[in-house]
């Protein structure tokens, strides 16, 4: 058994014999990945790709909802003050996994193009901020079963909501708000439910010619495994790359 918790910032108690004393009372938030530092992904400072993982905060060792945790020096990363910790825990997972499938996705302003987050979670929240204040990306919008997700994205940038309740008409909706009925340029699927990930794929599905499915969120179990036809993806020349947490 562990203590769950990833997304952990707190107070350095006390530090090892190698780190200045000075570092005791920082506020920091908690980089939860702790990799081998020996293998390539490590080397390239890919840490969440490390086939060797020394801790896994909240997934394989004890979280942040433990009274205490040990993280390297480095994973300890000060905050400002005037950055409360209500606010600045979900950096940890939300905004990073956020901004780590948005390089991913190779988002492109200078070509015109249209981004859809499917789901309004954390991660999704922060990828509609991005795509707007960071990228410049003009048309993003968003999927969400909830009608207060969908009012909460269109107040955070989003430029259209689709409701996600019947995720069969996802892809028809979709389509209509993109020129010509062509699909989105750039998907961050943040579900992850088989339902979801069929209305994203196919003849006409959401994601349009040239397309990146960016997959983000997941489900467990045979009953929400991704299965598509090839035929409609090399047509079109779409591009699948799945994308977990951050570097």
């Amino acid at each position: 058994p562990i203590t769950l918790g990833h997304e952990a910032v707190g107070v350095i108690t006390a530090v090892g014999s190698d780190i200045s004393p000075s570092r005791i009372g920082q506020r920091v938030i908690n980089y939860y990945y702790v990799g081998c530092a020996n293998c390539r992904w490590c080397n390239r400072g890919d840490e969440q790709l490390c086939p060797n993982l020394k801790a896994e905060h909240g997934f394989i060792s004890d979280g942040g909802l433990a009274g205490y945790i040990r993280t390297p020096s480095r994973n300890a990363v000060v905050i400002p003050d005037s950055l409360e910790f209500v606010d600045a825990a979900p950096i940890g997972c939300g905004v990073t996994t956020a901004v780590h499938a948005a390089k991913l996705g190779r988002v492109d302003s200078t070509q015109d193009e249209c981004a859809l987050v499917y789901g309004c979670n954390g991660v999704g929240f922060g990828l509609v901020q991005l795509l707007k204040n960071v990228y410049g990306i003009k048309n993003v919008g968003v999927v969400a079963r909830s009608e207060a997700k969908r009012k909460m994205a269109i107040e955070l940038g989003a430029d259209f909501a689709i409701d996600g309740t019947d995720a069969s008409s996802v892809a028809a909706a979709v389509r209509e708000k993109t020129g010509g009925g062509e699909g989105v340029d750039v998907l961050f699927e943040c579900v992850g439910t088989r339902d979801t990930l069929d209305s994203c794929v196919g003849w006409v599905g959401a994601l349009g010619r040239r397309g990146r499915l960016v997959l983000v969120g997941y489900h467990q179990g045979e009953d929400h495994e991704f299965r598509c036809h090839p035929i409609p993806m090399i047509v079109y020349e779409q591009t699948v790359v799945g994308s977990v947490g951050a570097t």
